[in-house]
Formats: C-alpha cells, structure tokens, sequence
C-alpha cells in the first residue's frame, strides 16, 4: 500500500518506517494514525521506526485537528492513539524507536509503545498535554509510570516538564544514546540483525510473555511465563534449534 504520511523501506529483513509530515513536525494526524494501523495490523518483519529529518521525531499529536473536536471526536481520536500503541506492543517482531528531537505527547507515547529506544544526543521527551488542558490520551499516563516509576511518571505529567537524552536514558525511556542519526539508525538496524540470528518464535514468544507478565504479581507472571515456555516446545524452531547445538552446527529457523 503507498502511505501519504509514511515512509517504507525494507532491506535485509529489516522495514524503516519514517513519519514523513515535516511542516508539523511530524505530528500524529488521524490519517498517520491510521496509516500506522494498517501497516502495523499485518507486521511480520523487524521494524524500525522514527521520524523525517528535522527537529522532531514526533511532536505530538495534531493540535491543529485537536482542536476543533468534539468530545467524542477526541475519544474516538485517543480509541485511534491507543490503538496504534497496542498494536506496537503486540505485533510478533521486536520493534525499536529511533528518536532525533522532540519526542512529545503522542510522539512519547509512541516510543514507549516500542520494544525500546535509541535516541541522539538532541532528543527531548515529555508528557507536555497539560499545557494545552489536555492529558495524555495515547497510553502515555499507564506506561510512562511502568518505564520510569509512578512518582516520577506523576511530577513529569503534572508540570509537563521536559526531559533532555541524558535523563531519559538514566531514568529508563531511553536505551542507548548516540551521536548522530546516522550513528542510531546504523546501531538499530545492527541489532534488529543480531535479532534476526534467533528463533523468530522464540522471540515473538519472549515478547508476548514480557508484555503480558508485567505489573503481575512475581507468582502470576511465573504461570505466564511457564505457558509461554510450553508453547516453545510446539514450535519447529525448537526442534531445530536443540538439534543443531547438539550437531554443533548453526540453525536454520523458520523465517516468514
């Protein structure tokens, strides 16, 4: 399908999407929403995502749309937002946000939805809605506090007070942080590639059990975790990768 917000390019296994809205900074319309939830919907291959050249990865959401909806437009508009991060979450390929300036709203919201983020040393993340008598609608409210702690996740939102690279790094949004986009974009796409090495079940399995077992209990996230290990014994990636350890020999996995 050709995205008119979207950009993607699929190398090696390995599919780029960009946001490509420059003139709003690629701020999240309900058409990039929407777009993101057709390609999402049907996403078999390890992606990276991040934002066109410039000062913002995303910048939020489309203040301009927002600003003439109606309550239920804005419900239904925040029913879009989660949407697109749930389906980050839970699509079967690990997913990594590569982040080069501003990261606000549902721009932060987005990255958190990722399996994790790479950032440049530009970079700013925030929960900024409050400005705007707005609150965080795309999921940003429940896992900022799951990334950061409900405390911090409180003062953050509260002030909408912004936090540059190094913060967010020592606080737990950010994973690495590098110099140039360049430098990210080349690091996301060698670990996506160390990542393809490994039982594409297996790691779709790791996800959906990391998903699933947070903010459980120690006790209820063991069972989910124990189901998951179970499941790992039906797939043909088992049996193959046991089989070549034992041979001393690389595995061939079954890759869609």
């Amino acid at each position: 399908m050709d995205y008119q917000t979207l950009d993607c390019d699929e190398r090696d296994g390995i599919i780029t999407v960009t946001v490509t809205r420059p003139a709003a900074r690629n701020a999240l319309s309900r058409l990039t929403l929407t777009e993101l939830h057709h390609l999402l919907s049907g996403l078999t291959t390890p992606m990276i995502l991040t934002g066109s050249a410039g000062p913002a990865f995303v910048a939020g959401a489309d203040i301009r749309e927002m600003a003439a909806m109606t309550p239920e437009e804005g419900e239904e508009f925040g029913r879009l937002g989660q949407a697109v991060t749930s389906l980050l979450e839970s699509v079967p390929v690990p997913v990594i946000a590569c982040v080069d300036g501003y990261a606000l709203g549902g721009g932060c919201e987005i990255a958190m939805a990722c399996d994790f983020v790479y950032a440049t040393e530009k970079s700013v993340f925030g929960q900024p809605e409050v400005l705007l008598g707005l609150i965080p609608g795309f999921g940003g409210c429940v896992r900022l506090q799951q990334l950061v702690g409900p405390a911090r996740a409180r003062e953050m939102i509260y002030s909408g007070r912004q936090a540059d690279a190094a913060e967010a790094h020592r606080i737990g949004l950010v994973n690495a942080i590098f110099d140039s986009r360049d430098a990210m974009l080349a690091a996301a796409r060698g670990t996506l590639a160390t990542i393809r090495q490994n039982s594409p079940a297996a790691v779709s399995l790791c996800k959906a059990a990391i998903n699933a077992a947070r903010c459980q209990d120690v006790q209820s996230g063991l069972q989910i975790e124990l189901a998951a290990f179970r499941q790992a014994f039906t797939t043909p990636d088992m049996r193959e990768g046991t089989a070549a350890f034992l041979a001393k020999r690389q595995p061939a996995f079954h890759r869609a």
